[in-house]
């Protein structure tokens, strides 16, 4: 990647942009943050990088432009991709119901209390679609979303949730079709796993396991050489150590790359959160997605596809449908489409942002988003979870368009 010599030209201010710069040093010589790497590109061209501090803090092993990062549900938006692509060729429809690909499905129970300790159910009031796998309303969670509840406590005993090394993924589904869902199908926004049922869709209509579905109609593509579920051997010194929050704004060691759970030979491909990536792969994909579904002479999806996906699917705003925050994010006048949270109202939101532009992150505190006014594109990377001990994702924002002058 080569970032061009005059940002003035694409109306950044390099005064301003250096203000970025700044920002990202401060969170990591102050121990808060092991790394940062920013990149941002406009008009198709990288007008700013900038990588600080260490894939490997004990070891002093700085950061580089090709290092690996766990990107965790920043693979979401690539299993929505994958989807999408099966969708245009006419093999399913988006409001079908899952039990038709998935019969495990079809009569599922529902907790009348979701929190609740003693689990009580009822039938579903109506069959998971599509759809709602792709807009967070299936009603699928995460453990930890509960992790005292009755659901919760289901969920990690029946390792639900992210597991590089985890059954494999037909069975998984089936032992989650076992499992109440937390809300009625359509009733509210719950994020969960409802994108690793999405990916085990792929594999179902397309006939392929979703790690070579990937890598043979997205990866190889789009040249995303370095993205994948696993991480060879070859590879193992490029991936940086994963850490996590110590109280008193420091950090621990959490996962060396030694030691990583995503060390080839992977068991389980998570659509989910399973994929391992760079910042060059990763704008690279991020660059399709604005260019509406097409990269140099490689179209994945059609236009209108692209903007069908990055329209909001909820009847109202997250807020409206449940979520009033999620980590450090304000839910109001934010939507859903089909993988992207969504700006429907950036006043109501409380975020300097565009109507239209569309983001998601990762619990490593990874973060990407899309401005489609702007033609914009900026990712961040680092390696911190939980990711919604700082508010990386609205200071980014923040720093970003203040540089942007033209």
């Amino acid at each position: 990647m080569q970032v061009v010599s005059n940002p003035e030209k694409f109306g950044f201010s390099v005064s301003r942009l250096e203000r970025l710069r700044s920002w990202a040093s401060s969170y990591v010589d102050s121990a808060r943050l092991p790394c940062t790497v920013i990149a941002i590109m406009r008009h198709g061209e990288l007008v700013f990088h900038d990588s600080q501090g260490y894939m490997d803090v004990e070891n002093q092993t700085p950061v580089h432009r090709d290092t690996l990062f766990r990107i965790y549900s920043m693979t979401k938006p690539v299993t929505s991709v994958a989807a999408m692509m099966l969708y245009e060729e006419g093999r399913f429809q988006l409001d079908d119901p899952v039990w038709k690909y998935i019969p495990a499905f079809k009569k599922m129970t529902v907790c009348k209390d979701p929190a609740a300790k003693v689990l009580e159910t009822e039938a579903a009031a109506s069959p998971i679609t599509i759809r709602q796998l792709m807009a967070h309303t299936a009603g699928f969670i995460y453990s930890f979303k509960a992790p005292s509840s009755a659901l919760g406590k289901l969920y990690s005993e029946n390792d639900l949730d992210l597991n590089p090394q985890g059954s494999p993924l037909d069975q998984w589904v089936e032992t989650l079709a076992s499992v109440p869902l937390a809300s009625h199908p359509g009733s509210c926004w719950e994020y969960g796993v409802s994108t690793d049922v999405l990916g085990y869709l792929v594999e179902i209509i397309s006939g392929q396991p979703l790690d070579k579905f990937f890598k043979t109609r997205i990866f190889d593509p789009l040249e995303m050489d370095d993205t994948g579920f696993e991480v060879d051997d070859r590879d193992i010194d490029r991936l940086a150590n994963l850490y996590k929050y110590k109280v008193g704004d420091r950090m621990a060691l959490s996962e060396s790359a030694e030691k990583t759970r995503f060390r080839a030979p992977v068991s389980r491909f998570q659509g989910g959160g399973g994929l391992i990536s760079t910042v060059r792969d990763y704008l690279r994909f991020q660059q399709m997605l604005l260019n509406k579904g097409k990269l140099g002479d490689v179209r994945l999806l059609g236009r209108k596809t692209v903007d069908y996906m990055t329209t909001n699917h909820l009847p109202g705003d997250l807020a409206s449908m449940g979520q009033p925050r999620f980590g450090e994010t304000v839910f109001e006048g934010v939507g859903f489409g089909l993988g992207f949270a969504v700006m429907l109202d950036p006043a109501k939101a409380q975020l300097m942002a565009s109507v239209g532009e569309y983001n998601w992150g990762g619990a490593a505190s990874t973060a990407f988003y899309n401005d489609p006014l702007e033609d914009l594109s900026v990712i961040f990377l680092t390696q911190l979870s939980p990711s919604e001990i700082y508010p990386l994702r609205r200071e980014l924002r923040i720093l970003v368009n203040q540089a942007l002058v033209d």
